[in-house]
């Protein structure tokens, strides 16, 4: 290949992308959209589907390990079998909702990307509220279908465990989200889309492996939060002192994890600040 050809064909790579524009603060624009509703519904159907398979499985591994109810101690999934179940589940409502809604289906990751300026205020409440609604729901049918089990066993609460302190316990959640959001953002680079098409394919897959890993890593301090709707709806359902006191913890931990990797993808590693100040001096 001739010099011209190959510089030229470099030219044209190296102008394959460009930064897609910051999302509106506010746009109210949206609320006269159908696709937007349409998103806001398909975040609810995800969150009860996440939180009516998942809370499932917690309650009936508890149920399969209780030895006063004929269980055995190395009975059910064990804590690598909820890793997987939380993890598997939000690989596959990620790969069903992200082209209709970007499948966030956690308050903690939609907050991330409002403060990357990848959604507007208007549609990140929205979603907040639909997720937090849908876990409500999800959790509701556990009870419905399993009442006795699902109050024998915590509801599948998330609750501070024993032998931890409130501190170890926010700390788990701040890192346990970081490493998702962080995960989001990396996954979801339209950057790395750009320059690589079957990225916007895989990414439900890392995305479900970085949930999985932190359930491994903290379902023996927190029973893994990391999501404020899972922690929220579940303590709604349960509705018992010890899932409320510790509620702060699963709302406060995932919110600043998920601010930390916000920040740290848009203004470290995409240097986004750096762009800004260069565009700023060049006009």
């Amino acid at each position: 290949m001739a010099k011209d050809d190959i510089e030229g064909s470099a030219e044209h790579s190296a102008k394959d992308y460009h930064d897609p524009p910051p999302a509106p603060l506010i746009d109210f624009d949206e609320l006269t959209k159908w696709s937007f509703y349409r998103a806001a519904i398909a975040e609810f159907i995800a969150t009860l589907l996440f939180l009516y398979v998942t809370v499932l499985t917690v309650i009936g591994y508890s149920h399969q390990t209780d030895l006063k109810a004929g269980g055995q101690d190395c009975g059910g999934v064990g804590i690598l079998g909820i890793a997987w179940a939380f993890g598997g589940m939000i690989f596959i409502l990620v790969y069903c909702t992200a082209g209709i809604s970007g499948g966030h289906i956690n308050p903690a990751v939609t907050f991330g990307l409002f403060v990357g300026r990848k959604v507007s205020l208007v549609r990140a409440v929205v979603y907040m509220i639909a997720q937090c609604l849908g876990a409500i729901c999800g959790v509701g049918l556990v009870k419905a279908f399993q009442k006795a089990y699902f109050n024998r066993y915590g509801g599948g609460a998330n609750m501070l465990q024993p032998g931890y302190n409130k501190g170890t316990g926010l700390g788990a959640e701040i890192i346990g989200t970081f490493v998702l959001v962080y995960t989001v953002f990396a996954a979801t680079d339209p950057k790395r889309n750009a320059r690589d098409s079957h990225v916007p394919v895989l990414a439900p897959l890392p995305i479900g492996f970085a949930v999985f890993m932190v359930h491994l890593a903290t379902i023996p301090i927190t029973g893994t939060g990391i999501n404020p709707a899972r922690s929220f709806g579940a303590a709604v359902i349960y509705n018992k002192d010890k899932a409320w006191d510790d509620q702060w913890i699963f709302w406060v931990g995932p919110f600043i994890g998920a601010f930390i990797a916000a920040l740290y993808h848009q203004f470290v590693l995409r240097a986004s600040t750096i762009k800004a100040l260069a565009s700023f001096r060049s006009n």
